[in-house]
C-alpha cells in the first residue's frame, strides 16, 4: 500500500441521533470519583507547547501526556479498571458508586466473590491495565497478544501476575481467541470494541476513559478550537469526542479522528456512508501498534459518525515525527515522552503544517495562526526499544523534503 493522506469530511445535522447522557460531564465526574479512590490516582499532566506550536504555525498546543497514568505509562488502565470495578460492584449487587478501591481489594470481597479470571486481547496497554486491575483485586487474568507485539509489553503484562502469550494472529482474530476461551472456560471478557450482545463491558471501558478528557477540559485555560484524537476500534476517540461534545453542544471544538493507512477502518466507514461498518482485514504492520484494529467498536463508531468532523489517514512515518518533536520541542516548552500511537495525532497535523503539498488539507480542517490545538498522548515509551531506533537512530524517515 502507498502511504498517502486521506481524509473524510462530514457534514452533521443538528438533530443527532446518539445520545451522549452516558459520556457527560456528570458521568464522568462520576467515574473519576473512583478512580480517585485509588491511592496512585493523580491527574496526569497536560503540557504546554506554544513556542512548538509558533513553529508550527499554530497558536497554542496543548497535550495530555499519559505516561504518568497509575505508573503503567498509558492511559488504557482508565478503562480496564473501571469495567472491572463496575463488574464486581455488579456481583456484589451494588452501584459502582457504593465500592472503592479499598472495597474491591478487602479479603471480605475476595471471599464473597470467589476466583475470577478477565481474559483480553491487546498490543500491550490495555492487556496491561486490565492485567494490573486484575492482580489489585486479587483476581487473576489471561490476555492474548497479536503477532508482531513487543517484547517489552508482553514482559510488562507477565509482572502484573498475568497469563500472557503473543498469538500469531492479527489483533481482530486475537479478540475472537479471547472471547471463545470466555465462553468455553466461564472467564470475563473485557474488551473496549462491542459487538451485538456484547455491550457493557465495552461501554464501561469507554466511561473509564473520560477521567482523562475531563482533567484535561478542567486544565485547559480556555476551550480548544481543535481536537485531533488517533483511533484504533474508536473507543478512546469516542469517549472523547462525546464528553467534549456533551459539554459544548453545538460549540464544541472542531474533532478530527486520525488513523494508519495500514488500519484505517473508521476512514473507511465515513467514507462509505451507507450506514455499515467496514472492516480492515490481514496483516496491519503499521509501527502504531496500539491503533492496529481492524473493526470499529460499534459503541464508539455511533458517536464518532455523529459528532466527528473530518477522519483522516495517514502515512506511519507521521506517528515517527511526532515522536521526534514530543520529545525535543522549541525551547521552554514541556517535554513528552509519547510512544508510536500516543504521537500519531500530533504527528499528523505537525507533517499538515509543515509540508506545503497539504495545504489543502489544512486549509479544509480550518488549522492556522489562531488555532488552539488539544491532543492526547495516550502512552510513553512503552517498547523502549522501537522508541530509541525512531527517535535516536531515524527508523522511519519523513517521505517529505522541506
Amino acid at each position: 500500500m502507498k502511504e498517502s493522506f486521506k481524509m473524510v469530511t462530514r457534514k452533521h445535522e443538528k438533530n443527532r441521533g446518539c445520545d451522549l447522557k452516558l459520556f457527560s460531564k456528570e458521568s464522568a465526574d462520576k467515574i473519576r470519583e473512583f478512580h480517585k479512590s485509588f491511592p496512585v490516582y493523580a491527574p496526569t499532566p497536560l503540557a504546554h507547547l506554544e513556542e512548538t506550536a509558533k513553529c508550527l504555525g499554530l497558536k497554542d498546543v496543548y497535550v495530555k501526556d499519559e505516561s504518568w497514568r497509575f505508573g503503567l505509562n498509558a492511559f488504557k488502565v482508565l478503562g480496564g479498571s473501571y469495567a472491572i470495578g463496575n463488574y464486581l460492584a455488579g456481583r456484589l449487587g451494588k452501584d459502582i458508586s457504593e465500592v472503592n478501591y479499598e472495597t474491591l481489594i478487602s479479603d471480605e470481597t475476595r471471599k464473597e466473590l470467589g476466583d475470577i479470571t478477565f481474559v483480553t486481547a491487546t498490543d500491550g496497554n490495555h492487556g496491561r491495565g486490565v492485567a494490573w486491575t486484575a492482580n489489585q483485586f486479587k483476581q487473576k487474568s489471561v490476555v492474548y497478544m497479536p503477532k508482531g507485539s513487543a517484547l517489552e509489553r508482553l514482559n510488562n503484562i507477565r509482572a502484573e501476575g498475568a497469563e500472557a502469550n503473543i498469538t500469531d494472529l492479527n489483533y481482530d482474530e486475537a479478540v475472537r481467541l479471547a472471547n471463545s476461551q470466555a465462553e468455553q472456560k466461564g472467564w470475563v471478557m473485557v474488551q473496549d470494541t462491542a459487538w451485538e450482545g456484547y455491550e457493557d463491558i465495552p461501554t464501561w471501558i469507554m466511561q473509564g476513559y473520560g477521567t482523562m478528557g475531563l482533567e484535561a477540559q478542567e486544565q485547559l485555560p480556555e476551550k480548544p478550537t481543535h481536537i485531533f484524537l488517533q483511533a484504533g476500534v474508536g473507543s478512546m476517540a469516542g469517549a472523547v469526542t462525546g464528553l467534549f461534545s456533551a459539554i459544548y453542544g453545538e460549540d464544541r471544538p472542531v474533532i478530527t479522528i486520525v488513523e494508519p493507512n495500514k488500519a484505517d477502518c473508521l476512514y473507511r466507514t465515513a467514507e462509505a456512508n451507507d450506514g455499515e461498518r467496514h472492516f480492515v482485514t490481514g496483516d496491519m504492520n503499521t509501527i502504531m501498534a496500539g491503533l492496529a484494529c481492524g473493526e470499529p467498536c460499534s459503541i464508539g463508531w455511533k458517536i464518532l459518525s455523529d459528532y466527528a468532523d473530518h477522519f483522516i489517514s495517514c502515512p506511519d512515518y507521521v506517528a515517527a515525527k511526532g515522536m521526534r518533536i514530543l520529545g525535543n520541542p522549541a525551547k521552554g516548552d514541556d517535554r513528552v515522552i509519547s510512544g508510536e500511537s500516543g504521537a500519531a495525532a500530533f504527528g499528523c497535523v505537525a507533517e499538515i503544517m509543515t509540508n506545503p503539498e497539504l495545504a489543502d488539507l489544512k486549509k479544509e480542517l480550518g488549522l492556522d495562526e489562531n488555532s488552539r490545538v488539544l491532543f492526547f498522548s495516550t502512552e510513553g515509551d512503552t517498547d523502549q526499544e522501537n522508541y530509541k531506533a525512531i527517535v535516536w537512530d531515524g527508523k522511519y524517515p519523513s517521505t517529505h523534503k522541506n
